[in-house]
Order: C-alpha cells, then sequence, then structure tokens
C-alpha cells in the first residue's frame, strides 16, 4: 500500500470516527429530552441485535422478550445517563446484562459469579436464532449450513464464553467495550475469547475455517 493510499484510509478511519461520536453526542442530547421519536428509531435500529444478544444470555425465549421490554423502559427513563461517549449499544448491551443478572438473582440463592457460570438449569441452550438484515461476521464469510454449525456450537458453551464470542463476532464491539458491557478487565475478556474460540473450534467441523477468517 502506498502512503497517499496509507493517508486516505487513515483520513476515512477518522471521519468515521468523527461521525459515530456526533451520532452518539446527538443521541445523547435526545435521550436527555426524553425524545419519543428518537426512542422509536433506536428501537427500530437495535431490537434484532438486542433480542439476540438477551437470547444468547438467557436461553430462554420468553425470558429475552420480557427483558427487552424493560431494557427500552430502562433507556426511557435512565437515558439522560448515557453521555455520548461511548457507543450507544455498548450501554445498551450493559442495561440488558445488569437486567439479566437482577432477574438471575430474584430466582436463586447463588453468587453473582455463580449467575454466569452456565451449571444452572437456566443455561440451557437455545434452538432458534433472531435474524437480523444486518450480515455480522460469521454470516459474512459462511454459508447457511456453516452458520447454523456455528450457532449450535455457540449456544454450546457456558454463559461466559459464549457471552464474549457473541458480543465479538455478533455484535461487532471491541475487546474494550466487551469490558465495558460485562465489567471485567480486559485480560479477562481476552482470556474468555480465546478460551471460547479454542472450546468452539473441535464443535465447529468443516465450519472451523470459517470462524478463523471471522476472527
Amino acid at each position: 500500500m502506498s502512503f497517499a493510499s496509507a493517508f486516505a484510509v487513515l483520513g476515512s478511519a477518522a471521519a468515521a470516527d468523527e461521525q459515530a461520536r456526533r451520532e452518539n453526542l446527538a443521541v445523547a442530547q435526545g435521550l436527555k429530552r426524553q425524545d419519543a421519536g428518537l426512542l422509536d428509531e433506536l428501537i427500530v435500529r437495535y431490537q434484532h441485535r438486542l433480542l439476540r444478544y438477551l437470547l444468547y444470555l438467557t436461553g430462554h425465549r420468553e425470558m429475552a422478550e420480557d427483558l427487552f421490554q424493560e431494557v427500552w423502559m430502562r433507556v426511557l427513563v435512565r437515558g439522560g445517563q448515557f453521555n455520548g461517549q461511548a457507543r450507544f449499544e455498548t450501554w445498551l448491551f450493559t442495561i440488558a446484562r445488569n437486567l439479566v443478572i437482577d432477574q438471575r438473582r430474584k430466582r436463586t440463592a447463588c453468587s453473582l459469579d455463580e449467575l454466569f457460570e452456565g451449571n444452572s438449569d437456566d443455561d440451557r441452550p437455545m434452538s432458534f436464532e433472531v435474524q437480523d438484515g444486518e450480515p455480522t461476521p460469521f454470516d459474512r464469510v459462511s454459508n447457511l449450513e456453516d452458520r447454523e454449525c456455528i450457532a449450535r456450537a455457540l449456544l454450546e458453551l457456558d454463559t461466559l464464553h459464549r457471552e464474549v464470542l457473541v458480543l465479538r463476532f455478533h455484535e461487532e464491539l471491541s475487546l474494550e467495550e466487551i469490558a465495558k458491557v460485562t465489567r471485567a478487565p480486559l485480560s479477562t475478556v481476552k482470556s474468555r475469547l480465546y478460551r471460547g474460540m479454542a472450546m468452539i473450534k473441535p464443535k465447529l467441523g468443516n465450519a472451523a475455517p470459517q470462524l478463523r477468517e471471522a476472527v
């Protein structure tokens, strides 16, 4: 790549970052005003991603759908807390995760760490996915058969490792953003990601090369 091409790429990335920053600040201002039109736009934009994340996290469609409604109520009520310094979806997934923890804590007497160990009845694998119009990194490098294989393999993982893989490859969050959502040190997120990759790889069969390409 020539110097001019590299400079153009950097300039394009900087412009995209600036646009994203402005969009996040605009969302923050709209939420502070409790702009109902903005909330409708956010629901339309993020509904598939949010429900997919909740489904993978809870393993229960009914619970995920109930929590989906609660998340948007929380966004409406506490929207003023979003300052626009991070991506909106990072804040949204953080709210969702906290509500999942609260829900499980009400139903069980286990500790916070045990909630995400993946050994309880609440961690039963699902047999469904949420289809979104936007392809994920997994979708872009695999055919339907491979995607189904990857989805089944993800659902066989414990919640901690599954969550990191879903946030990284389905939702395209950076490792730093995943650390914010999960409130875990960056080193822990990296460990879960790499261990999750190692755990899922033997389950993929012919789809393994597609996963490596998505990484």
